[in-house]
């Protein structure tokens, strides 16, 4: 499934990401500073979770409330060095808590990532639309 959109569309992206995705784990792969945080932001807003800050780079991992007292997380991998340090701070955990996990930098961990997983691939297009691509 594809969608292009402009940063002003960005609820319509998210709301098409929410219908089509068939897991709770979505991996995010975008190079840097084409919105994956910001799209992020505006799926837990989504799902009941209010507006919410930036991304969990420093922290790796961020847990947001949303509606009916669930739990969305959203993690930053970029500075892992291992995935042994991704299982120190108990990732897997997260993964099969059967809350969404929304993952930007998948590629960091790869042998840990759950083999059911919605894969939202971004790439920015040259007039500043983004195009999103989703498999499942």
């Amino acid at each position: 499934m594809e969608l292009t959109f402009s940063l002003d569309d960005l609820p319509a992206a998210a709301s098409f990401i929410l219908a089509n995705a068939q897991h709770r784990i979505l991996l995010f792969d975008a190079e840097m500073g084409v919105g994956k945080t910001t799209l992020i932001r505006e799926l837990v807003f989504q799902l009941g979770g209010g507006r919410v800050g930036g991304s969990p780079t420093f922290s790796i991992v961020n847990e947001y409330e949303i509606a009916n007292g669930a739990a969305a997380y959203h993690f930053d991998l970029y500075r892992l060095k291992s995935e042994a340090e991704a299982l120190d701070f108990g990732i897997e955990e997260y993964f099969y808590s059967g809350s969404y996990c929304f993952i930007e930098w998948p590629d960091k961990t790869p042998n840990l990532i759950p083999n059911s997983n919605t894969l939202i691939s971004i790439e920015l297009l040259e007039n500043g639309d983004r195009k999103l691509q989703i498999r499942n």
